[in-house]
């Protein structure tokens, strides 16, 4: 039975679990020896840090610890809660401490808090006024300091399976008293539900939600289900791991030469509000880095993409970074011309040769008179306009820096040069 003002809820506080049991998903954490369950078995909580993304528990998780382990539980957020806040509760777990009473502090999104907030809680972690339960969708090893680690356990919680999602989804279906005397939902549209999920639980809930609110005709149908999502946002963080995770999905598939992949990466992204100037500035990059000589036109594409993502903004520049990251994952790839600058890089910070006389500037009299220019020949004069010739300092006679690959456009390169420069490249095939 649900009091009056329960309606008013969320769907996903309304349906949030109370115990362990009616928790789904974080098997690795939660099945039989495993070190949360044994946790709880033994009602001995230890400090502890939820690293997983939105919707996978972390919260929940907390409020059931303190419930099975009956702690006097104060919830915080790193959003808008300070020093103070967090001080008032270690005051108070100092006097339940006397009263043989453990206190949890759970404080959500840690990662927000700076050092100095961070420190705040050492000292009652180590006197034991506090249990500290910390949630945080970013990397601990990042954003949390190194004192603080050392004095909890890091568990890390994964996206809910689609099992998982659909248990859920029929449990609030069935239990929740709004949904449960509304509409039905048919089993395409809850299959399109755990599918745009994406192993989020509060995503699940917040879309079957919006769903029920556009029912008109009395039924939850797939266009219903489509209509929530359109007005969803993933989440994203654009200084986070999604960010950084992302791009670096969507430019290994660009090197892999996966098309779908990437144009598949490149639509998350923009769907989460990635800034689309910062995508194609990476693909211009990825242009002279991974397909290089191979397909040289890739960068005058990717330059141009740029700029026109620029100029255009969004919606429309959807279609132009999907044209050029396509074309850039079909190229042929070579990053031989990357290779050459950064083994060129390390020998001119070990070798300051002098540069051969031939080669150098002689703009005035003196200067000619010391031989600068002397004995240069200009290759147009030349047939094929080539000169055999010795261009780099005496120590690095020889040296190859840039390996023609046997893709596209650098296979005839290669060729070329291996011509021009008989036994040079020749080795290094």
């Amino acid at each position: 039975m649900t009091n009056a003002g329960e309606q008013f809820l969320p769907l996903s506080e309304r349906c949030r679990p109370s115990t362990i049991e009616e928790f789904f998903g974080q098997r690795h954490l939660l099945d039989g020896g495993k070190i949360v369950r044994t946790m709880l078995e033994r009602r001995a909580p230890f400090s502890l840090i939820l690293w997983g993304d939105p919707g996978t528990g972390k919260t929940t998780l907390a409020r059931i610890i303190a419930a099975q382990c009956a702690m006097d539980a104060h919830h915080l957020s790193a959003v808008s809660a300070g020093v103070a806040d967090v001080r008032a509760v270690i005051e108070t777990g100092k006097k339940n401490r006397a009263n043989g009473v453990r206190t949890l502090l759970f404080l959500d999104e840690i990662h927000r808090f700076n050092k100095a907030q961070q420190d705040s809680v050492l000292g009652a972690l180590e006197s034991g006024d506090i249990v500290l339960i910390g949630a945080t969708t970013e990397n601990p090893s990042f954003q949390v300091i190194a004192p603080l680690l050392s004095r909890t356990r890091v568990l890390r919680l994964h996206p809910l399976a689609d099992d998982d999602l659909r248990a859920i989804l029929e449990r609030a279906l069935s239990r929740d008293p709004v949904l449960s005397a509304a509409h039905p939902v048919a089993e395409e549209a809850k299959a399109l539900l755990v599918r745009f999920a994406l192993g989020d639980a509060r995503r699940l809930l917040n879309i079957l939600e919006a769903a029920w609110s556009l029912a008109a005709d009395g039924s939850i149908g797939e266009h219903e289900i489509r209509e929530a999502v359109s007005s969803t946002m993933l989440y994203y963080d654009r200084a986070g791991d999604r960010h950084y995770d992302s791009i670096s999905a969507f430019i290994k598939s660009l090197r892999g030469s996966d098309p779908d992949a990437a144009v598949y990466y490149l639509a998350r992204m923009l769907a989460s509000g990635e800034d689309p100037v910062f995508i194609a500035r990476r693909m211009v990059i990825f242009a002279a880095e991974d397909v290089g000589n191979a397909s040289p036109t890739a960068v005058s594409i990717a330059v141009a993409a740029f700029t026109a993502v620029k100029n255009i903004g969004m919606p429309e520049a959807r279609i132009i970074l999907s044209q050029c990251a396509t074309f850039l994952a079909a190229s042929p790839k070579s990053n031989a011309a990357y290779r050459a600058i950064g083994e060129a890089m390390e020998a001119a910070a070990r070798t300051d040769a002098p540069i051969p006389t031939h080669l150098r500037n002689a703009p005035t009299a003196l200067l000619k008179e010391m031989g600068h220019g002397a004995g240069y020949r200009y290759p147009h004069d030349y047939p094929g306009h080539f000169i055999d010739e010795h261009y780099l300092p005496e120590p690095l006679r020889g040296h190859v820096f840039y390996r023609p690959g046997e893709e596209g456009s650098e296979k005839a390169i290669g060729q070329r040069l291996r011509n021009l420069w008989p036994g040079r490249y020749d080795k290094e095939r």
